[in-house]
């Protein structure tokens, strides 16, 4: 009996171990599957195809064809199809579907881009299928702005009021409205686009859409940073100490703005030079907003399975690991500043012996705030009273190096 009932026991903590085990591996497949998603999702060129101008100029010449046989519009289509305004350059990139392009649209240099090459590959709108009849007379716009909120919440993540949505969608029937409504729809289904359409309004540091034609939609072309630059964006030699400090005090102005203009907090996940470009004014713009996030769909993203900490981290946003659930945490454990002290400011100003033109212990006070914000710039629970105390110490130092460099020069 006494056998027995060992046997029993045994088999007891087995089945548990089974169980633990099966979890564990659970936990790790899943883990394992949401990084792969997330690494073709960063870094696009491990599917990238080759980006050359005889594809590009198909593409464009496929995209005037529907405008002409009367399945797509836009503001920019007589232009590109007709008066030969906007006329293609030159190929940019292609990533993961997403095409692109470098254009000339009377006398400046625009980017045109979409998230896939053909008009066709988007999934149409249900409502113009079942109707029938030029015009879609029949359409109630009421039922059409709850399928574009609708959309836009899976998107954003976001609830947004009609009149947020406007901007997005086109107000009344006419003539060409059904393919008005085909094109907006194509566009709402660009993550990219949507951001770009709603935030510019609301912060300088988010690209404005031009116009669009179909599935298309142009923005102003500016020289992205690069790790291969000196100073990781395209600037002069003379007056570089200055330039610099001007961008990072609108790298800051740009934290404080996505923290708290919007509705919820917007996470970039992807902080890196090729993502940000800089106006001539210095103000520091996003460029590409495919892995930034509002607060609601941050959570949604983080909360996954995992075994330990290292499985919550989506690239550059990070949360701990819950053991005894084995649930990532819903909340973010560091901070936009944080990792833009770690990717950006230090380049430049992990040295002391740089801009001989300040103070040595201005430049040792700056170089130790920038370590301070990578190692504790990040939110203690629920407060960002950390974040926003080393946010104010690096705003006043900045300032202070930017005053003693124009000083220098009188």
């Amino acid at each position: 009996m006494a056998r027995a009932a060992g046997a029993r026991c045994r088999a007891a903590r087995c089945g548990r171990w089974r169980r633990g085990a099966l979890l564990a591996f659970a936990a790790w497949t899943a883990g394992w599957v949401l990084a792969a998603a997330l690494l073709l999702r960063a870094h696009p060129s491990v599917l990238s195809e080759r980006c050359t101008d005889e594809k590009s100029r198909r593409i464009l010449a496929a995209l005037c064809q529907d405008y002409r046989g009367g399945w797509l519009t836009g503001a920019l289509c007589e232009d590109l199809c007709v008066g030969g305004e906007l006329l293609y350059q030159r190929c940019l990139y292609y990533e993961r579907g997403k095409k692109v392009l470098q254009a000339q649209w009377r006398g400046r240099t625009v980017v045109l881009k979409s998230k896939r090459e053909a008009f066709s590959s988007f999934p149409p709108l249900t409502l113009l299928e079942e109707e029938a009849g030029a015009g879609a007379p029949g359409i109630p716009e009421a039922e059409l702005l709850l399928m574009v909120a609708g959309e836009v919440k899976n998107t954003l993540g976001l609830e947004l009021p009609n009149n947020s949505i406007a901007p997005l969608w086109p107000a009344r029937q006419g003539p060409g409205w059904r393919q008005q409504l085909a094109s907006a729809w194509s566009l709402l289904q660009q993550e990219e686009y949507v951001y770009f359409s709603l935030l510019p309004d609301l912060s300088h540091h988010i690209l404005p859409v031009l116009g669009s034609c179909g599935h298309f939609y142009a923005v102003e072309y500016l020289a992205a940073g690069s790790p291969h630059h000196k100073a990781l964006f395209p600037l002069d030699d003379a007056g570089q100490a200055q330039a610099i400090s001007h961008i990072a005090l609108s790298f800051l102005d740009m934290v404080s703005h996505f923290d708290s203009d919007f509705s919820h907090r917007l996470h970039l996940c992807d902080v890196k030079p090729e993502n940000f470009a800089i106006k001539r004014d210095f103000t520091v713009v996003a460029i590409d907003v495919d892995m930034a996030f509002f607060e609601p769909k941050m959570r949604e993203i983080l909360e996954q399975n995992c075994t330990g900490d290292e499985d919550c981290n989506f690239f550059d946003c990070f949360s701990k690991c819950d053991l005894r659930v084995h649930k990532c945490g819903a909340q973010r454990v560091n901070s936009n500043l944080q990792v833009i002290c770690d990717k950006i400011f230090r380049h430049w100003f992990s040295s002391p012996h740089r801009s001989p033109a300040v103070s040595l212990q201005l430049r040792l006070q700056l170089q130790q705030a920038v370590q301070e914000c990578v190692q504790h710039g990040g939110p203690s629970g629920n407060s960002w009273t950390a974040s926003s105390s080393v946010f104010w110490k690096l705003r006043w130092l900045l300032q202070a190096t930017l005053k003693e460099l124009q000083e220098a020069e009188k």
